[in-house]
C-alpha cells in the first residue's frame, strides 16, 4: 500500500485546486474540493492502486472492468459532469445535463491542477486542452458545458493561467 505517496498527491492535488479556485472567489468550493479523495470508500482504494503517473481509478477500473472509488467520487462532487445527468422528459433516458458555471469553473481547475500533478516537469498551459480534446468524443457531458469547458482550456492554452483566472473571475462567473 502506498498511503503516504498517496495522501500527499491527494492533498497537493487539493491545495493547487483551492489556490486557484480562492483566485477566482470560489471560497467554499475550494474548501469542499475533493473531501471524497479522504473517506475510506476512496483512500484505500487509492493507496492499492497509486501509481504516481496517473488516477489511481484508471488502475482499479483495468483490474476490475470499474472502478468504486470513482463511482462514489463522481456522486458526491458537484465539478465532475458525470455528477450532472439525470432522466429526461421526452424517453431518452439517463442524459447529461448542463453545469453551473461555478462548477464548470471548478472543472476547469480540477483539470490544470491533475495535469500539474500527474504531468510534473512536462506540464505546460497546452496540456489541458489537449487532454480534453483526446477524450471529447467520449465524454457524456452537455454541449453546452463542453463548449463552456473547451473556451476555459482555449484560454489557458493560449493567454496563460493567469489570464484565464481574470476571464473567469470578471466574466465567466457573471454572465
Amino acid at each position: 500500500m502506498n498511503a503516504i505517496q498517496h495522501f500527499k498527491t491527494i492533498t497537493k492535488h487539493k491545495i493547487f485546486v483551492m489556490k486557484g479556485c480562492f483566485q477566482i472567489g470560489l471560497y467554499k468550493q475550494g474548501i469542499l474540493h475533493d473531501l471524497s479523495k479522504y473517506t475510506p470508500a476512496e483512500f484505500l482504494i487509492g493507496c492499492k492502486y497509486y501509481q504516481g503517473v496517473r488516477s489511481p481509478n484508471n488502475a482499479e477500473r483495468e483490474s476490475k472492468a470499474y472502478s468504486e472509488a470513482w463511482m462514489h467520487h463522481k456522486g458526491r462532487n458537484k465539478h465532475h459532469y458525470e455528477y450532472w445527468t439525470d432522466y429526461s422528459l421526452d424517453g431518452r433516458g439517463i442524459v447529461p445535463v448542463s453545469m453551473p458555471r461555478k462548477y464548470v469553473a471548478e472543472m476547469f481547475i480540477d483539470r490544470v491542477s491533475a495535469s500539474k500533478i500527474y504531468e510534473k516537469e512536462n506540464y505546460n498551459q497546452t496540456k489541458p486542452l489537449e487532454y480534453f480534446l483526446q477524450g471529447k468524443g467520449h465524454y457524456n457531458m452537455s454541449q453546452k458545458t463542453s463548449d463552456e469547458l473547451e473556451l476555459l482550456l482555449r484560454i489557458l492554452a493560449k493567454k496563460g493561467e493567469k489570464a484565464t483566472y481574470k476571464y473567469i473571475r470578471k466574466k465567466f462567473l457573471h454572465k
